[in-house]
Formats: C-alpha cells, structure tokens, sequence
C-alpha cells in the first residue's frame, strides 16, 4: 500500500464517517411525517431503483442460482430486517443513541459468526461484549426512565440482523458489490411494503420540505455515496480495518443530532458510548496476532 493510497483510503473513511453520521438523524426527520416501515420501504425502493440504473451503465448481468439466493437473504436480513428494526426503534430513541446501539454490528458479526461456527470462539469477544452491555446498562439508565425498552431491544435487533447478514452472506458465491446491493435493496422493499401493509400503517408521500430533504440525503448520500465511498475503503484496505468505521459514525451522529434534533448529551450518553465502543474495539477490532478459521470454515469465509 502507496502512501497515497493510504491517505485516499483514510479520506474515503473520513468522509463515509461524516457522511454516514447523518443517516440516523434524517431517519429521524423521516419518521416524524411517514410511518416507519413505509418510509424504509420507500427509501429502498428508490436506492435499489439508482444502483439498477448503475447496472445497466456499467453492464453487470444479475447473478443466478445459489449467488441469487444469497443476494435476496442478504437483502431480507440487511435491509428488510435490520432496517425495519432500526427505523421502529428511531420512532422513540434519539439518533445518537440509536447509533451507538449500531455501533455494536462489528461484535455482534463476531459472535455470530461464532455461534455459527464460521470462527473460533475467543475470550476477548465475551470481555468485549460484557463492556459493551455495560455500556448499554449505563445509557439505558437515564433514557429508560422515559422511553419504553422495546425500541432499544429493536436497536439491538437490528445490528444483530446486520451482523447474521455479514456472516451468512459468506456461504453463497460472491457477486458484484454494485449487484449484491441492487438485488439486496429492492428485496428488503419488497419485505417493507408487506410489513407497512400488515402493519396497516399510512401508506402516501412526503408533503413537508424537511421528509423530501431528509428522504433525498438517505437515498442519495446515505444509501449510494456511502456505500461508494466504503468500496474505495475496502479496495485499499483489510475489511478488519475498513470495520472501525463503526466507531467513528457515532460521534458524528451524537453531534448532529445534539445540534439539529436537540438530543441532550449528558455524562451516561458519554459514559455509556465510550463504553459501548471500547467493548466492540477490545472485543472485535483489536488486532489478534493468532487467527485461525473454525474447522470447516472456507478460506473467503474467515477472510471477508
């Protein structure tokens, strides 16, 4: 790796940070004109729509057989589950709380995979995620006195969906990232209309200025640009090391929801965040000087 390159890479993090760091807050904005379920369903529908168009353009065929079932359940854990869950939950918590509770994808994606024998068990994911729901126990303190506990368990619902999503997109043969995430978002549409539908919630389109803004920022900038600028990462560096973005979306989260959505950031936020993301570096992040995948497990599998 050129030095160059590193700075393109650290930039492109930077930037997907910065970028990504907003998403929550715009959910937020959403959900307070459309119902949940149909403003996700509705955000995918039109990203899956532009990355169909970037297909066409640069003439990727869509796959077929098993690499086509493995897009479609990607699609139904990442983006009909998790964000179904995700977009409940930010009904009641505040963006930088939902955020920190995402946060915990890269030791959630571990321990699955662990529990699914992709990897082999280690102490230092248990230390990681008993820091980390101690981290939660210490912001649960505060926010539960007024919030219900369903839209946290909703939050860790969803990083848990993004996490077996990871892990089980691993068995299937690989597709283009563009492909995989075209097939994936227009299957969690689909998934979101039925479940708005069942949900009987209120099925119409944006009539205030700040949805249309904050539907366009999570389609354009949070569902492509990120997703864009994450692939430059990832073709410069390890996915390992692509994985503290993570940690570094929730600071710019915490700030732009305080100023735009007047969260209030007091000493457990701050305590209980710091605490959430030490137990995802100790437990997923930091660097291991022995891995070894589990028995059976594929060489693309203990890689990716």
């Amino acid at each position: 790796m050129s030095a160059d390159g590193d700075r393109v890479a650290l930039a492109a993090l930077a930037g997907n940070g910065l970028l990504a760091g907003g998403n929550a807050v715009a959910i937020r904005y959403s959900n307070r004109e459309l119902a949940p379920l149909w403003g996700a369903s509705l955000r995918f529908a039109l990203a899956a729509a532009l990355l169909l168009a970037a297909m066409a353009v640069l003439r990727l065929r869509f796959p077929r057989g098993r690499a086509m079932a493995g897009a479609v359940l990607f699609g139904a854990f990442n983006f009909g589950g998790g964000f179904a869950l995700i977009y409940v939950a930010l009904v009641e918590l505040h963006a930088g709380f939902g955020q920190i509770l995402l946060a915990l994808v890269p030791l959630a994606t571990l321990l699955v995979a662990v529990l699914e024998r992709e990897e082999r068990f280690r102490v230092a994911a248990v230390v990681g995620a008993v820091v980390a729901l101690a981290g939660i126990a210490v912001m649960s303190r505060t926010s539960l006195r007024a919030l219900p506990l369903l839209p946290v368990m909703a939050a860790v619902g969803s990083a848990l969906c993004f996490a077996q999503a990871a892990v089980l997109v691993r068995r299937f043969p690989p597709v283009h990232p563009v492909t995989m995430n075209a097939v994936g978002m227009a299957t969690g549409a689909a998934l979101l209309v039925v479940a708005s539908v069942l949900a009987a919630e209120s099925i119409e389109l944006p009539r205030r200025d700040a949805t249309w803004a904050a539907l366009a920022y999570v389609v354009v900038v949070g569902s492509v640009v990120v997703f864009l600028l994450y692939l430059v990462v990832l073709h410069r560096w390890a996915a390992s090391r692509a994985a503290y973005l993570f940690v570094l979306i929730p600071f710019v989260t915490v700030a732009l929801s305080a100023w735009l959505d007047d969260e209030p950031v007091d000493a457990t936020l701050v305590l209980g965040g710091l605490l959430v993301l030490a137990g995802v570096y100790v437990g997923a992040l930091r660097p291991q000087r022995l891995a070894s995948p589990a028995p059976g497990a594929t060489a693309r599998g203990a890689t990716r």
